[in-house]
């Protein structure tokens, strides 16, 4: 009787370096690797931004954006958009609000994926797992920190989304989009208490339906 060959069965340490994922996985002929990630989930204004990446070459300092400095994370994102294959995916708050926050997000993570320039052997997601994927896939948690692919996900979905509220601060500056970017703060709440919520708030979520008040459409829409 012949007994099929398993290979056996890799651990990577959460303490090996942010690279232990890919490189086991590429010792293992699964390569080219891509990370997934997403920014402003828990925004109640502006995009959901969702990045794919594949790394070709080591970048060194990648690390989980939110514990990067803004400069830092600027630094680092030229960097990726220069050496990496990108997948960018910008999904509306309207969006958001017709389909689910996190069916958006998972789907999201599909697109991303799917504009990538060439197809992944792996995929690795950020958090929870992605059905549907074009390859195999591992969902790890808080990836960010600990798999190099999907640090610079993260980067690449925080500095797009992050410019994207910049430039909305432009058209409603009476929020202060680009301080607080969307995420709910004493300020961001005192002023849809005062204006009532722009076209580009996510309207199903909690923190903006109370600030509708008798303006249904808010401030922004006329």
């Amino acid at each position: 009787m012949t007994v099929a060959f398993r290979p056996r069965p890799s651990v990577v340490r959460r303490d090996s370096g942010l690279y232990a994922y890919e490189r086991a996985l590429a010792r293992r002929g699964l390569a080219p690797i891509a990370g997934v990630d997403e920014a402003g989930r828990g925004a109640c204004a502006g995009p959901l931004v969702v990045a794919a990446v594949i790394l070709r070459r080591r970048i060194d300092g990648l690390d989980d954006s939110k514990l990067l400095a803004p400069a830092v994370r600027e630094r680092l994102y030229d960097q990726i958009m220069r050496v990496s294959h990108v997948g960018i995916v910008i999904i509306p708050p309207g969006e958001i609000d017709a389909k689910g926050l996190h069916k958006c997000n998972v789907s999201g993570m599909r697109r991303a994926v799917a504009q990538l320039p060439c197809d992944p052997e792996y995929i690795l997601t950020d958090g929870f797992p992605v059905p549907g994927l074009p390859a195999p896939s591992l969902a790890v948690w808080k990836g960010d920190q600990v798999a190099a692919c999907v640090a610079a996900a993260s980067i690449v979905a925080k500095v797009t989304r992050d410019r994207l509220m910049v430039a909305l601060d432009e058209r409603y500056p009476q929020y202060g989009f680009a301080e607080h970017k969307g995420y709910v703060t004493p300020g961001h709440r005192l002023a849809l208490e005062t204006h009532g919520p722009c076209p580009d708030h996510r309207y199903s979520f909690v923190t903006v339906a109370r600030g509708m008040g008798e303006n249904e459409l808010g401030a922004g829409v006329a």
